[in-house]
């Protein structure tokens, strides 16, 4: 039995074109879900047309978004517990098809590192897909350095996404080169199918911006001034900027909503499947995203990376730039997007069948 342990949106969006070319293989895996976030959780699978988790790892009448590091511990003990009161009947589930039990993990969230657990206590082989990426800062970001570094000593097979990440995972075993992250995949998914709810009105010839990690929005000072350069550029060219309830309670908190207006558009935060034809619209985007950064690098969107560092490799240097929270490094993007446009870089590249590949020379 194949099982994929997630627990976040942004897993099962990167998960699905590998469950998905799995199915097509004649296997029949499993989604078991821990349960980080909740509420967006059945938009998700209907959008991606994936299957209702077949295992919550935690109580799903009581689970509720993961959404401050407080809530953390209590999380992990629901997960604990669930997991040691079911641990015959799951053993049972890995196995009851006969072949090699495998568990696969997904990234760098929490779930990442304690579902590679799981997998091992279980007896099943752990891969993980996107592995090997590193910032070379173990406290930027924090939590998610730490859980790549974490599951790589649980993990049997890695799946790096290219040479780069392989470096990173050098003297281990099981490595596999993907040629490209698994996000490819999922962009053409979504593209081929075309949003699924009407946008809206938007700009023409629009720029894009989320940003929404915790480091950032938490600095008021780095907060607003990146807002304030968005703000400076939206005059000669519109800019939307994609806002979640975290970062609107921010943007009231600091008294900056008055920045927005028909020139820099503050709209709710879209589903996937109706968000990637909208950024694939855009001429520029400016983000904190590592998932966006990599979204733009397949598709050759001119793209600020607005951290300290970034685990990710794909596009700097050519589409994207780091700007290190430096406000000026921003406005030098801003004034000169279009040097940063470039073709599509990852056409030819299909990593999810590269992971099932792999999962099925492991099974023989």
């Amino acid at each position: 039995m194949i099982v994929f342990i997630v627990g976040t949106t942004a897993e099962l969006i990167k998960i699905a074109p590998v469950h998905h070319e799995l199915i097509s293989r004649g296997s029949a895996p499993e989604i078991w879900y821990t349960g980080q976030h909740v509420q967006e959780l059945p938009a998700v699978l209907g959008d991606l047309e994936l299957p209702d988790p077949a295992v919550w790892l935690v109580p799903r009448e009581s689970a509720k978004n993961l959404a401050r590091t407080a809530q953390v511990p209590g999380w992990v003990t629901r997960v604990a517990r669930t997991t040691l009161s079911r641990r015959a009947e799951l053993r049972r589930r890995l196995r009851a098809d006969g072949r090699t039990p495998v568990v696969l993990v997904h990234g760098d969230t929490f779930t990442t590192f304690i579902g590679a657990m799981i997998g091992r206590m279980l007896g099943a082989k752990v891969g993980h897909i996107e592995a090997g990426m590193r910032s070379g800062h173990l406290l930027h970001p924090l939590p998610e350095e730490i859980n790549r570094k974490l599951t790589s000593g649980l993990a049997h097979l890695h799946f790096a996404p290219s040479e780069v990440e392989v470096k990173n995972l050098s003297g281990r075993r099981g490595v596999v080169c993907t040629g490209g992250n698994t996000v490819i995949d999922a962009v053409r998914l979504v593209l081929e199918r075309g949003p699924a709810d009407e946008v809206g009105d938007l700009p023409a010839g629009y720029g894009l911006s989320t940003l929404h990690r915790f480091e950032l929005v938490r600095d008021q000072k780095a907060y607003t001034q990146a807002l304030r350069a968005l703000k400076d550029t939206s005059a000669t060219m519109p800019i939307v900027y994609f806002a979640g309830e975290s970062e609107k309670a921010r943007l009231v908190e600091y008294d900056l909503l008055g920045l927005f207006d028909d020139r820099f558009v503050i709209k709710d935060k879209l589903r996937y499947v109706d968000f990637l034809p909208v950024l694939s619209g855009a001429r520029f985007v400016v983000t904190d995203s590592g998932g966006v950064q990599q979204e733009c690098a397949h598709l050759g969107i001119p793209c600020a990376i607005h951290r300290l560092k970034t685990e990710s490799h794909q596009g700097l240097g050519e589409n994207a730039i780091l700007t290190e929270m430096d406000v000026a490094r921003l406005g030098h993007f801003l004034q000169d997007v279009d040097s940063y446009r470039r073709t599509d870089l990852d056409d030819d590249a299909h990593p999810s069948r590269v992971v099932v590949d792999a999962i099925e020379r492991l099974e023989v």
